[in-house]
């Protein structure tokens, strides 16, 4: 289970996701970037404890009609290796040390938490509390049983 410190970041999350949200293919704003707020999400424990995993909806308020967007984040103590490209920036964590985030869409980890968490064999926690599960988010999987060999499938980010 991950331990979930109330310190500070810096810069914040939103802070890092406010400049890159907008060269996303699939972003709706304006030409004035967005203007986000923290409006939900949920956590996945990876097994090791190495590695961050945030699935952050940010809503963004800059269009008349406020779009939500669901924000897989990775956060990790150095770099991802070839994902260069998935970097979104770094942010000093007020207890770790600095920490590289990342799309977690590129991320083994997350991806295979979410094939665990799709096929029943992990939990969703809540976004700030580090042993609290997050019963809203929910299996709805009742197929097949999904692989137990790891599996990371190739992100796209297309529209």
């Amino acid at each position: 289970m991950a331990v979930i410190h109330q310190t500070t970041l810096t810069p914040t999350k939103l802070e890092l996701l406010t400049p890159w949200l907008p060269t996303r293919p699939w972003y709706r704003g304006g030409s004035g970037g967005p203007e986000l707020e923290r409006t939900g999400g949920f956590r996945l424990d990876d097994p090791e404890g190495e590695v961050g995993i945030e699935f952050m909806v940010v809503t963004d308020g800059s269009t008349p009609e406020p779009t939500a967007y669901l924000v897989p984040l990775t956060y990790r103590d150095a770099p991802l290796a070839g994902a260069e490209d998935a970097l979104i920036g770094t942010t000093e964590h007020g207890v770790l040390g600095k920490r590289w985030v990342y799309d977690g869409c590129h991320d083994p980890v997350l991806t295979t938490e979410l094939l665990a968490l799709i096929g029943g064999t992990a939990q969703a926690m809540a976004q700030r509390v580090s042993d609290t599960p997050d019963h809203e988010v929910t299996r709805s999987y009742t197929g097949e049983p999904l692989p137990t060999t790891a599996h990371t499938p190739a992100p796209a980010d297309d529209a």
